[in-house]
């Protein structure tokens, strides 16, 4: 597929009978291995690039660095890839513009833009400026709109109801496709945000969260993990170090561990 009908293939996974559920990869390997298990599109976490890379999460990874690395995702896979690119790696509507034409030079056919409870009205002009710099690209970027306002503690429920229904459907009439409230969690809220939104709705999950198969029958369209995939891996990795240091045994490291000769299959081309 070209790059633009990736990302038609990728917008109409939005809108089909089931949600569209996208565990994060953070590096090439994760990436493959969750392609070759079938999975029709890729999305990026900036929490596990950013780890991997030696930075915290919250646009502190240079923008060139989170670049690279997704590019490497895009080469490494053939699906749609779709990146998380936090805030835009600058605040106005022209660093976001810049920085949509570089992520859609990597191939990348999709993106995250979180609002980090700026300005509403900033953020609409930055998701116009990033609709207008895909299209004068050629390629129908699918745009996924977070609000961060059930991040913020301690506030009223209602209005955190309010704010996030109110900015959500005006980023999707600045241009984006997708409204992501990130942070809202149990089924009565995602069903009522499902209710108020007027486009698609991604929902973050996990281990603890609503269900899949709840989500899909409150109407949730896309389903993220975020850095969960990434941070389970890292969590693995101290389970086994700390065995390794302090006994000397091997019981801690899965049964499922891929061979060496399975793991450098996933990247063998034709």
């Amino acid at each position: 597929m070209t790059q633009s009908q990736k990302a038609e293939r990728f917008l109409a996974l939005h809108h089909g009978p089931a949600p569209l559920v996208l565990p994060n990869a953070w590096d090439a390997a994760s990436a493959r291995v969750i392609e070759d298990l079938g999975f029709p599109a890729i999305a990026t976490t900036s929490a596990g690039i950013a780890n991997s890379l030696g930075f915290p999460d919250g646009q502190r990874i240079p923008r060139d660095e989170m670049l690279a690395a997704v590019s490497r995702i895009v080469a490494a896979v053939r699906v749609p890839v779709s990146a998380d690119i936090e805030s835009g790696y600058g605040e106005t509507p022209e660093a976001v513009a810049d920085t949509i034409r570089a992520v859609l030079a990597a191939g990348v056919i999709g993106v995250n833009l979180e609002d980090a409870m700026a300005d509403f009205h900033l953020h609409e002009e930055r998701i116009r400026a990033a609709r207008e710099a895909a299209r004068a690209a050629g390629i129908p970027l699918v745009l996924n709109a977070r609000t961060d306002v059930y991040l913020r503690p301690g506030e009223d429920e209602n209005a955190r109801f309010e704010d996030a229904v109110r900015r959500s459907n005006a980023y999707l009439l600045a241009g984006a496709d997708c409204a992501y409230p990130i942070g809202a969690r149990g089924a009565p809220l995602i069903s009522a945000l499902v209710a108020a939104i007027q486009g698609p709705v991604n929902v973050l999950t996990g281990p603890g969260a609503v269900s899949i198969r709840e989500l899909q029958s409150l109407g949730v369209a896309r389903i993220s993990f975020g850095s969960a995939l990434a941070r389970a891996a890292m969590g693995l990795t101290r389970r086994i170090a700390r065995e390794l240091l302090h006994s000397g045994a091997y019981s801690s490291f899965p049964e499922d561990t891929i061979p060496s000769a399975e793991a450098n299959s996933l990247f063998k081309r034709g």
